[in-house]
């Protein structure tokens, strides 16, 4: 049984992912647009050796089938182990519930927030330049100074005729609002040549980049159990790829805390929280150049450290070697991120 209030509406977000990230099962129609090697730019150009993909909701929630499960249409209010309580007051036994609400905004957590238009492709080119897809630009052509927090510019098609640009506020406690990130993309866009018409389609976005700690009895998933990155905000990708691991275990009658957090991966997004608390702590005027030195890494690298949930020398490799990379002051603030979350 699932409970859903819009169990036919596919998602309206855009969701995007490495390629090599998304589990094999899921297939590759999944993908609305895909870029073999998108690009960041810190104080410079990095070409990163590893495919891009922007997900078609449409096709995700198609391929998700959930022909042979009775859907409940309500919103869950209230949530035990084996009881949930809709708002309407309808209430709902099962054997074991499991809690896959995500995670709303809360002044305690970091967060993430964007916002962005869609664009023809055409009306885009200037922002781009040479480039099919901007993962992170961090230049500065957005009115802010070295001593305003930064934000970034995402670039990424949606399709052949349509390019997202999404001014994005990486993680803050608070993120930066609408209102200023609306404004800045629009600075960036003038100084790059692009004068967006009225009237276009807009993408507003704003959740936490970390999770509570789940002290509560009833198993959860997604977002709300932590599978989101504290240095990304990626998640979809890796709930995705825990699926399994949580069937099996419901099957066998385990703990699902248990299969989704082995050791290993427990002390990954331990390591994965210092990073967060480095990026909170970073001068801004040194941010590009973090990410200069993180782009700069061998694809193995970053890729453990975006994407290896639960490997632990992989992720704990990639923070020593960018550790011995980066420049004194920056790695003084890494050093003073590990100290406080130790």
């Amino acid at each position: 049984m699932a409970v859903d209030p819009h169990p036919d509406r596919p998602w309206s977000p855009t969701y995007a992912a490495w390629v090599d990230e998304l589990p094999r099962w899921l297939g590759s129609g999944v993908l609305r647009s895909r870029v073999p090697h998108p690009q960041a730019f810190g104080t410079r150009t990095h070409l990163l050796d590893r495919a891009y993909g922007v997900l078609d909701n449409t096709a995700l929630h198609r391929a998700l089938d959930v022909a042979d499960v009775r859907l409940v249409r309500g919103l869950a209010d209230t949530v035990t182990a084996e009881t949930v309580v809709l708002r309407d007051g309808t209430e709902i036994r099962a054997h074991r519930v499991i809690d896959a609400r995500g995670l709303r905004p809360d002044p305690a957590l970091a967060e993430q927030t964007a916002f962005g238009i869609v664009l023809p492709t055409s009306a885009a080119a200037p922002a781009l330049g040479d480039a099919d897809c901007w993962f992170m630009d961090w230049r500065r052509d957005n009115g802010t100074s070295q001593t305003d927090p930064p934000s970034f510019l995402y670039a990424v098609p949606l399709s052949d005729d349509a390019m997202l640009l999404e001014e994005t506020c990486l993680a803050g406690r608070p993120g930066l609002t609408q209102g200023e990130l609306r404004r800045r993309l629009d600075t960036r866009l003038r100084n790059r040549g692009v004068e967006p018409p009225a009237n276009l389609e807009v993408e507003r976005v704003r959740f936490p980049v970390e999770a509570p700690r789940h002290t509560s009895d009833v198993a959860a998933f997604g977002a709300r159990a932590g599978l989101i990155h504290p240095g990304t905000g990626y998640s979809v990708a890796a709930s995705l790829s825990a699926v399994d691991d949580v069937v099996a275990a419901l099957v066998a009658g385990h703990d699902v805390g248990k299969a989704l957090w082995p050791w290993r991966a427990r002390a990954v997004l331990s390591l994965r929280e210092v990073g967060l608390a480095a990026l909170l702590r970073l001068d801004p005027a040194n941010t590009a150049v973090f990410f200069d030195a993180f782009f700069a890494l061998p694809v193995e690298r970053q890729r453990a450290y975006l994407s290896g949930r639960d490997d632990l020398s992989g992720t704990a490799t990639t923070m020593w070697t960018l550790f011995r990379t980066v420049p004194p002051p920056i790695r003084r603030t890494l050093a003073e991120a590990g100290i406080r979350r130790s």
